[in-house]
């Protein structure tokens, strides 16, 4: 099993495990990680997923390249191929609920493409991401592409792409690429997804929903943003947020 997924209270961890192929992504992987997403989301006692790899020092390399060389004249395993990495980091980048990759080691191409999608990037000292269409010849779609350039900007993520370089945990900080480094990126993403955790968490999902609408190109509010707003003041969150205000004590969300 390349792929799993824990939960260690409500935190679930969702961990690709092929060391021996430095966690390169099979077309077999590319579709189960949208189902274990959709478990996590559905799993109501979690309320933060943490994407990582099974064993320090390796992330994920990307595709499998050599499943991509033995299926490159076959339009159907293309046409699929496409669709299981789209739906991948579609439901990473819509998932309802916070998701954290930790990164440890090299996170390129198909990899770096999952880490994007996440909402946060915590990465260790030692990683490199990159994203390297361009060494091998290939296009990203522009759901892909846009991850990118939502994440870095426009200028940022044509260097990326046009010279397919790894970047350094310190580089990849200072463009936006990661948000934090950490010596034990799990740790840290464990540590800030405990902290999500305690929130109100109508309020941390509804901020998500609200941020993706503006990435996807809302510009201002619907009928169904300025419900959020309202409904927010009629729910239990609020009414125990502001009951601890007043008791001035710890929420209990």
């Amino acid at each position: 099993m390349s792929l799993r997924l824990e939960r260690d209270g409500a935190i679930a961890r969702l961990l690709i495990d092929r060391p021996a192929r430095s966690n390169a992504m099979t077309q077999a992987m590319w579709e189960e990680l949208p189902v274990l997403v959709a478990q996590a989301m559905a799993d109501d006692a979690v309320r933060v997923l943490i994407l990582g790899s099974a064993t320090p020092g390796i992330f994920c390399a990307g595709a499998d390249i050599g499943e991509f060389a033995r299926h490159s004249s076959d339009e159907a395993w293309r046409i699929a191929n496409q669709a299981a990495i789209r739906a991948s980091q579609y439901a990473l980048a819509h998932a309802p609920k916070p998701v954290i990759a930790a990164i440890d080691g090299d996170c390129v191409g198909g990899g770096c493409g999952v880490a994007i999608a996440c909402d946060l990037r915590i990465a260790s000292p030692a990683a490199r991401l990159g994203i390297t269409p361009a060494k091998l010849g290939i296009v990203y779609s522009l759901f892909d592409t846009k991850l990118l350039v939502d994440l870095v900007g426009p200028a940022r993520a044509r260097r990326i792409l046009f010279t397919g370089a790894l970047h350094g945990a310190n580089d990849a900080l200072a463009i936006g690429l990661i948000d934090e480094i950490a010596i034990d990126p799990f740790a840290a993403a464990t540590a800030l997804a405990r902290t999500i955790a305690t929130n109100a968490q109508h309020s941390v999902r509804a901020s998500k929903a609200i941020i993706r609408r503006i990435l996807d190109g809302q510009a201002d509010d619907d009928e169904v943003t300025l419900a959020m707003f309202r409904d927010a003041f009629t729910l239990p969150d609020f009414a125990e947020g502001v009951a601890a205000f007043q008791e001035k004590r710890r929420p209990d969300f």
